[in-house]
């Protein structure tokens, strides 16, 4: 009993009463209220749920269906939401026909380059702005990012560009200044299982780009979505950014086929990184385009002023000239596969 599908026009007292029957059997709810049919995911351990508690479910006055989902993942399962979600940002959705880009430097390294980027970004037709105001860095003598002053210019580019901004967390207490500035809170690929940070993060009303784990399963990436939504947080946005194989030619080998897969079990947007996925400039471009192909919701490309001056990540990052060009090239790859960039 994962799943409770209402009757359509059931009545608010029919749920309420469902809901107290639900919470008396230690069982929480996330209702789902459809233009047509209401739906209730059930949340707890519902493997200790009796035949006859179930058919008492199945009883009572407005229930027209109890479904038990196989997959671990509930909420995050095409199951429990049929039609695709969409997510909105500042009026601009991620989602639905129009592909979003997400573009900007991997660290925010001053006002002036940032300032820079964004305006080019922009120019180049970019619909949100990146930038890391907190750095995880495999080297602790690395560039650890500006922390909170890197958030101000980031806010400063986002007034003077009208672009939103996705910007990374590390640390749970990091949570409340984030919310102040970021309009998408990204979590890396190495906290996709820093588990009490996804709870954090799932209690907040802030869009989550989580990035696929180096060595991640697709079921351990869902399951990482659904501690979020389990909190009641149900904008989350998929990145897949490459993982971890035994090729050494690029820097990870980016699975494009997660794509069309995450598109059959999930609802929620699916999002593609080519920059981290290959970490060579001149490859982000093909791989961009055949994410396109390949039915992405959106991308997120590293690009910078300077590259070779670049704090972090310089290598895999596009000049604002080679942005501009990569997506007037992906405009009619997109509109072969029914969407627009």
């Amino acid at each position: 009993m994962d799943i409770i599908v209402l009757k359509p026009g059931s009545s608010e007292e029919a749920l309420r009463h469902l809901l107290k029957k639900l919470e008396s059997m230690g069982l929480k709810a996330n209702v789902s209220q459809g233009t047509e049919r209401t739906i209730i995911g059930v949340i707890g351990d519902t493997s200790k749920v009796t035949e006859n508690e179930e058919d008492a479910i199945r009883a009572m006055e407005g229930v027209e269906n109890v479904v038990r989902i196989v997959k671990p993942y509930k909420l995050a399962s095409r199951d429990f939401r049929k039609e695709n979600t969409e997510i909105s940002v500042r009026g601009t959705v991620i989602g639905g026909t129009k592909i979003q880009v997400i573009a900007g430097p991997c660290a925010v390294e001053n006002r002036t380059i940032i300032m820079s980027i964004a305006e080019k970004v922009r120019e180049g037709g970019a619909t949100f702005l990146r930038g890391g105001a907190f750095k995880p860095r495999t080297s602790p003598y690395a560039f650890q990012g500006l922390g909170e002053e890197g958030l101000h210019y980031l806010a400063d580019a986002r007034e003077k560009t009208g672009l939103p901004i996705v910007t990374e967390i590390m640390d749970p207490r990091d949570l409340d200044v984030l919310m102040q500035y970021a309009d998408i809170i990204q979590i890396g690929a190495r906290n996709m299982q820093n588990f009490r940070l996804l709870l954090e993060v799932g209690s907040v009303n802030k869009p989550i780009l989580l990035k696929r784990g180096l060595s991640a399963t697709i079921k351990e990436w869902l399951m990482s979505a659904e501690y979020i939504m389990s909190r009641g947080n149900h904008n989350v946005l998929l990145c897949e950014r490459g993982i971890r194989t035994f090729e050494t030619a690029t820097r990870n080998t980016l699975d494009l086929s997660a794509v069309p897969l995450l598109k059959q079990l999930t609802h929620l947007p699916v999002v593609v990184d080519p920059s981290h996925g290959v970490g060579k400039w001149d490859l982000v471009a093909p791989m961009a385009k055949a994410a396109v192909a390949a039915g992405a919701d959106a991308l997120i490309i590293e690009v910078h002023t300077n590259p070779e001056e670049a704090f972090s990540d310089g290598e895999q990052s596009l000049k604002p000239e080679f942005f501009a060009a990569l997506m007037k090239d992906m405009r009619p790859i997109a509109q072969a596969v029914g969407r627009e960039i």
